[in-house]
């Protein structure tokens, strides 16, 4: 996306909600006059230029951002609002953190079609990967590249089905948002060091 003309100096969140923000919208916008949407708003927060894909957030947590931004209600949306400050910085360093947050996501779909055997499968299949990756040491480039190619094919793929699923419950707004809620609390927790110096670690759910 381009960045504005002349970017305007977004400030911290007010209250709660993000302040001098563009107006929530679906979908990418090509300037903030036209509105934003959540990730282009954390984008604005963090850097100040215009892109839905913001250095300071996961892929995997921004990909979520996006279609759940995509997905909710009018009224949905605007409540996600203040999610935009903490996602502007929320980027765990955990090679574990992606396929995790996917799983999280297909087992929440399982729960809306338990009998499902492709979610199932996606779901050990995320479930597996996160456990291999879990004390990995930090990513060099292969490692980077490697990660980045799996959320781009099968991650991106188990997400987007697991997404569609939520999208036929009746309450989808109530769970889409409170995945997204649950997601970038981790991811802040797990970006920010503990007090004492600990390096911060992933939890691992088990497998339904």
């Amino acid at each position: 996306m381009p960045a504005p003309s002349n970017p305007q100096p977004y400030g911290p969140p007010r209250g709660g909600i993000p302040d001098g923000l563009p107006a929530p919208g679906r979908f990418a916008h090509l300037h903030p006059d036209d509105g934003a949407c959540l990730m282009e708003a954390a984008s604005l927060l963090a850097t100040g230029r215009f892109t839905d894909s913001p250095p300071g957030t996961h892929p995997v947590l921004a990909g979520l951002a996006r279609a759940v931004n995509d997905a909710v209600s009018d009224t949905a949306r605007q409540a996600l609002w203040p999610l935009a400050a903490d996602l502007a910085d929320a980027d765990p360093a955990d090679r574990a953190y992606g396929p995790l947050l996917v799983a999280t996501v297909v087992d929440a779909a399982r729960r809306v079609q338990p009998a499902s055997r492709r979610l199932k499968r996606h779901s050990t299949a995320c479930h597996q990967r996160a456990r291999r990756l879990a004390h990995a040491r930090p990513p060099k480039t292969a490692a980077r590249i490697a990660d980045l190619l799996w959320w781009r094919g099968p991650g991106r793929r188990h997400l987007e089905h697991s997404l569609r699923v939520l999208l036929t419950a009746p309450d989808a707004d109530q769970r889409l948002s409170q995945l997204l809620h649950d997601a970038v609390a981790q991811a802040r927790h797990t970006t920010s060091p503990a007090v004492t110096g600990a390096a911060p670690r992933t939890t691992l759910p088990r497998s339904p």
